[in-house]
This record gives C-alpha cells, sequence and structure tokens, in this order.
C-alpha cells in the first residue's frame, strides 16, 4: 500500500471508531437525512453532531450537499466496500499465518511425557 492509501485506511478506520459515526453510517447509507434530523437522534449538541458528520465525510464515507438550507448526507456505498475490501485483505493475511503456525505445530516432533 502506498503512503496515501495507508493514509486513507486510517481516516476511514478512524472514522468508524466512534459508537456515534457508526450509528450515522447506518442510518445514512439506509437514506439521505439532513444533519439535523441526525442530530435530533442523539443527546449531544447539534454542533457535536456537525462534528461526526463532517469526520465521516473528511474519510470520504458519507457525501453532504446542501439543499436550501438544509445540508443533507449520504453515506457513500463503495467507500463502505473499500474499509470491506481492506478487512477481506487482513483477513487473509492472518488465515496464512495461522495456517503456517498450524504447518509448524504439526511437524513439531511429538514430545513423550
Amino acid at each position: 500500500m502506498s503512503e496515501t492509501d495507508e493514509d486513507q485506511a486510517d481516516a476511514l478506520f478512524h472514522a468508524l471508531s466512534d459508537r456515534t459515526r457508526r450509528d450515522i453510517m447506518r442510518r445514512v447509507l439506509a437514506g439521505e437525512h439532513s444533519v439535523s434530523a441526525l442530530a435530533a437522534n442523539y443527546d449531544m449538541s447539534f454542533a457535536a453532531v456537525q462534528k461526526h458528520v463532517a469526520v465521516l465525510q473528511k474519510s470520504g464515507l458519507l457525501v453532504k450537499r446542501r439543499s436550501g438550507r438544509e445540508q443533507l448526507a449520504t453515506g457513500d456505498v463503495e467507500a463502505v466496500r473499500a474499509v470491506s475490501s481492506m478487512l477481506a485483505e487482513l483477513e487473509q493475511v492472518w488465515r496464512g499465518r495461522i495456517a503456517r503456525i498450524d504447518e509448524l505445530i504439526a511437524t513439531q516432533p511429538q514430545r513423550k511425557e
């Protein structure tokens, strides 16, 4: 992975590391929501929800557009697929490591006790 790809991965996983942001993603992947409608779902200030939305937007997981006075947010399905792909790659690396450990264990002579 290039440095840019690594930076993008860091931004994606940072954005998804927060419970509120994951919940916002579930909502905006299901359909477009205004930021004010999103804010009504949480026991925090509108400004705090705006900051969460900004983190998701900066990571590329969420897209905002303006409609009159409202800011509308939609989840970016392709960005979510990219996260899924990254996780699948990591899973393959770990499965390979576990398989090699299993092979090493299987080739070790058994000790008699």
